[in-house]
Order: structure tokens, then C-alpha cells, then sequence
């Protein structure tokens, strides 16, 4: 499938606009594996033709990882700075497959003057099912043991549970749970912009505990729903040698694979 998804100015061009703007993030824009995730993300809203465009290199980051780095100066630069530009597109909604764009575009971006709907891929997904717009079948998922890593962004910090596992439980998979999950849900290790920098010194990294309670269970494949969480379990997985056996998707991925796009 050929992917031909128009910015907002090129719209604005034409006189149009799109009802939904896909927030790509940096993860999804520059990580070759989170990149992956995007295109996958984005055949489901082309194939179930969703009114959608992105705002191409308009798009800066949200200044998420200078926040959590302490850097409120920084933050409020690049926040204000997209708020400009999205303001300038009247955009109302937007949906991301990254869930710490989510949290500040949410609830960070309105003190700033940032006013959306913003949804995150997951809900949307879900919405689409809802609709009738989206069908999945299990395919080649059927019968596999999935377990679901809650993203802390989503999860603890916007109650956001249930939309992945109800799509995961679509593809006619079977879905086991960590012993530490949904609001007790261990963190992958990269938030907190813990992802740019080293750890502390510990026992142990997150990633490698969270990584050995998805083992115990035995998946096939390990969800998520973060492009960071995806790089940190990834890592936790090849620590264990386990790579060849057990998959790293997002639920994009899924349901994208799902239904042959």
C-alpha cells in the first residue's frame, strides 16, 4: 500500500482541512523501529479512510522529555511553538501513537492556550471498531498468548486500560496478564526521560525486571502501546536471548498485520 498522506499546509492550499491530525512524535518520526509502528498506524486509518494529515517537518517535539527533565523553560519554548502552528491550521482533534505526546498535548497543552481532543491510537482503534469502519479478525494471531504492557502515560497517568486489551482480544488471541499490570503496571524504564540518559545505580534495570515478568508467562508475543516501551522491552528481550522466540508489537502492528495491510 502506497502512502500518500497530505501536511496541513498542503490542504490549506487547497482551501481544506482534515478532521483529524496524526501526531507522529519523534520516536515515530526518526526510530527506524518506531517508524514501522507509524506506517502501520497509518495503512488502518488509510484503509478505513479516516480524514486525517500530519503537520510533516511543521511537527517539533512536544517538549515532553525537557519537562521530565526539569527544563520548564525549554518546555514551554517548544510547546508554545506547536500551539502556534496548530492554532494557525484551526486543528480541533488529534490522535498519536505515542503515549507521552498524548499526556502533554492532554493536559499540558491547554494552561499554554493548546485546546484538542486528543485521543490516543488505541482509542481510536477501538472507536473505528465501533463504527463499523474497522474489522479485525485473528488471522495470524489466533490462538497466540499476548500480554499487554501498560505504558505509564497511558495507563497510571490517563486511566486508559481497557481499549488495548478489548483489540487484543479481537484477534481471537489469548491474553495473559503480568502479575504486575494495568494500575500496578511496572514501568518500562524509559520514563521519566530516563531513556536519554544512564541509570542510576541499582541491582537492576527496569526494563530487564519488567522484561523477566513477561517471561514467566510464557507470551508469544509482548503488546505495547508506546514506541518507547516497544525500544525497552526489545532490549529486554534480546538480554534474555529470547528474540527468535518472542515478538515486540505495537497494536498498530497487530491489527495491521491482522488484516493484511
Amino acid at each position: 500500500m502506497k502512502l500518500n498522506i497530505p501536511t496541513l499546509a498542503e490542504l490549506a492550499a487547497e482551501g481544506k482541512k482534515a478532521t483529524v491530525v496524526f501526531w507522529v512524535g519523534c520516536a515515530g518520526s526518526f526510530d527506524d523501529r518506531a517508524k514501522k509502528i507509524t506506517k502501520a498506524f497509518a495503512k488502518v486509518l488509510i484503509e478505513t479512510q479516516t480524514d486525517f494529515a500530519v503537520l510533516g517537518t511543521e511537527e517539533t517535539c512536544t517538549g515532553d522529555p525537557a519537562k521530565r527533565a526539569g527544563n520548564e523553560f525549554l518546555f514551554q519554548m517548544q510547546a508554545l511553538q506547536n500551539i502556534s502552528t496548530l492554532n494557525q491550521y484551526g486543528v480541533t482533534q488529534i490522535v498519536t501513537t505515542c503515549p507521552h505526546c498524548f499526556n502533554t498535548l492532554k493536559n499540558e497543552y491547554p494552561e499554554l492556550g493548546g485546546h484538542y481532543k486528543v485521543i490516543h491510537h488505541t482509542q481510536f482503534l477501538k472507536d473505528l471498531m465501533k463504527t463499523g469502519a474497522l474489522q479485525v479478525e485473528g488471522g495470524t494471531f489466533k490462538g497466540k498468548r499476548i500480554t499487554y504492557h501498560d505504558p505509564c502515560y497511558l495507563g497510571r497517568a490517563n486511566n486508559i486500560y481497557e481499549a488495548p486489551r478489548d483489540l487484543i482480544k479481537k484477534l481471537d488471541a489469548e491474553l495473559v496478564e503480568m502479575k504486575s499490570c494495568k494500575s500496578k503496571g511496572l514501568c518500562c524504564g524509559a520514563g521519566g526521560a530516563q531513556m536519554f540518559k544512564d541509570a542510576e545505580k541499582g541491582d537492576k534495570e527496569v526494563n530487564i525486571e519488567r522484561t523477566e515478568e513477561a517471561l514467566e508467562i510464557q507470551p508469544d508475543i509482548i503488546a505495547a502501546a508506546c514506541p518507547f516501551c516497544n525500544t525497552m522491552m526489545t532490549d529486554g528481550v534480546k538480554n534474555k536471548q529470547q528474540e527468535g522466540k518472542i515478538q515486540i508489537m505495537d497494536i498498530a502492528e497487530l491489527i495491521a498485520n491482522a488484516n493484511d495491510l
